[in-house]
């Protein structure tokens, strides 16, 4: 930020109404666009950076990407371009010990040569490159993935195939529109009636009614079923009818599948005539069916996390290395830069002249946010060994405060710098943000982490009895025997978060 001083013109009306004019000199903090660029991209996450460098390169002469094979090489035109001094280089300058002065962040280099890669500034990286250059050749066999299937698409290949009236298919396409992802219909009868009433004025309620149950027989079973009876109905009547149980398994489904939600397993017996063993033999039928047909046909577009940072043990230490390909390498062009003479104030030159500033400082503002993601990430790990070594259950209590004290950053650096950063660990990728988390107090005066009391809770919880499951209290009370000193409705509020039922849900009694 720089500090502009301002004289601010005011008139002033005394109580005579008379006019007065004052001067007032003052002092105000402006951030310039350079240090908007520096703090914008210390917050992208590295997909967001990539696009950004795209643009870079697209808008601006003077970057390139450095070419694998002219690493080793230097250009007798990039060194003699190093000692060019361009014009705001001095400003320039003073606006990034200003960023560092600020956020107590690394120190940017005051002087980039052009030739300078990614290699000269970041050791250990070369063991994560992906290899050689002609593995890069084969790229275009990954990107040429087939189109996944939708659930819709995957209908109206089967309407295609089905003997309609043109009427018919009219309402067979508006029932599978009317289809969710899930499988189930996502309007009710009457508004799908309603609808195709008003383009087909003859239409009845008895011809969309029909169309349904044909198209209810479509491939994945229990597809556009009305609800969630309807749909495990709709699966039990598709199998054959020798199938044991079938006949009492859609008489449950039918009339007392809220019952069955409830877990009154007595009233279920008394209202089907069934023993124990039989009521436990419908019930194994019943968990067969798929209470959500669409998710068999949905598509599969997984979307992968690039780590930006790998984390390994190496002689007994853990290390910390940033991603190399979440970022391309990038350099002063050499060729551009000699074309740019000191003397000369054209507007071609000019207009170089800028381009040079500007790729010097957004490689400067680069190499600040990948210093500061890797002082910030050994940071975590060295805080975090624990987790590293023995799971979820040693993971420590920490805040943006610890680790912004350790670095001497602000706390708002280390929120924009974990934010949608990922690490690749032993144990699995895990974004930044996770290895923070609350505590509680412990009998013997330390400290326990809410992701280790979450993982405590996780390993109670699955090694209970499902006959007689633990209560919240229960579960607490166990905790305290351990010296985690927790409350019943913490227990509850983690349960909640974890998207684990309460103690009566899950109950099961067969």
């Amino acid at each position: 930020m720089k500090a502009n001083k301002s004289v601010v013109e005011s008139w002033n009306f005394n109580h005579d109404m008379k006019q007065t004019l004052q001067l007032r000199l003052g002092q105000q903090l402006t951030m310039t666009p350079q240090l908007q660029q520096a703090i914008r991209l210390l917050q992208l996450s590295s997909l967001d950076l990539q696009q950004e460098i795209q643009q870079a390169l697209d808008s601006n002469m003077m970057l390139e990407l450095t070419e694998d094979e002219n690493l080793a090489q230097e250009s007798p035109a990039s060194t003699q371009e190093t000692s060019m001094d361009t014009s705001g280089g001095d400003e320039g300058d003073s606006e990034v010990r200003e960023l560092t002065d600020m956020d107590s962040a690394v120190d940017i280099p005051q002087e980039l040569a052009t030739d300078s890669t990614w290699d000269d500034v970041y050791d250990g990286m070369q063991s994560f490159s992906s290899g050689s250059g002609e593995a890069g050749d084969n790229d275009d066999f990954f990107q040429q993935k087939a189109s996944s299937q939708t659930l819709q698409e995957y209908l109206l290949w089967q309407v295609e195939l089905t003997s309609f009236s043109d009427s018919d298919y009219a309402i067979a396409t508006a029932i599978i529109d009317s289809v969710d992802d899930d499988g189930y219909l996502a309007v009710s009868l009457d508004d799908l009636y309603q609808g195709l009433a008003a383009q087909m004025p003859e239409l009845e309620m008895d011809e969309v009614n029909a169309v349904l149950h044909r198209v209810q027989y479509f491939d994945p079973p229990g597809v556009a079923a009305l609800d969630l009876a309807d749909c495990l109905r709709i699966q039990l009547q598709q199998l054959p009818e020798e199938t044991p149980y079938r006949k009492e398994a859609l008489t449950l489904v039918t009339k007392y599948l809220d019952l069955l939600g409830r877990k009154e397993m007595l009233r279920l017996k008394r209202l089907l005539d069934l023993s124990d063993e039989d009521l436990n033999r419908v019930m194994t039928l019943i968990r067969t069916l798929e209470p959500k047909p669409g998710r068999r046909i949905a598509p599969d577009d997984a979307q992968y996390v690039t780590p930006d940072v790998f984390v390994f043990r190496q002689g007994g230490q853990w290390l910390v290395a940033l991603n190399p390909e979440i970022s391309p390498r990038l350099r002063i062009n050499p060729y551009y830069s000699n074309l740019i003479k000191r003397a000369d104030s054209s507007n071609d030159n000019i207009t170089m002249k800028n381009h040079l500033q500007e790729a010097r400082w957004f490689i400067k503002s680069l190499q600040s946010r990948n210093e500061t993601l890797l002082k910030v990430a050994r940071c975590i790990v060295e805080r975090q060994k624990d987790f590293l070594e023995c799971g979820e259950t040693a993971m420590k209590p920490l805040v943006l405060r610890d680790i912004a004290e350790e670095v001497e950053m602000h706390e708002s650096t280390i929120s924009r710098v974990t934010t949608q950063k990922y690490l690749h660990t032993p144990n699995g990728v895990y974004e930044f943000k996770y290895f923070f988390s609350s505590h509680v107090s412990t009998d013997a005066g330390g400290e326990c982490s809410a992701t280790a009391i979450k993982a405590f809770l996780k390993d109670i919880i699955d090694q209970e009895n499902s006959a007689k499951p633990l209560s919240d209290d229960t579960i607490a009370k166990m905790l305290q025997g351990r010296g985690i000193n927790v409350a019943r409705r913490t227990i509850a509020k983690y349960r909640e978060a974890m998207s684990i039922p309460p103690s009566n849900e899950r109950r099961r009694v067969f």
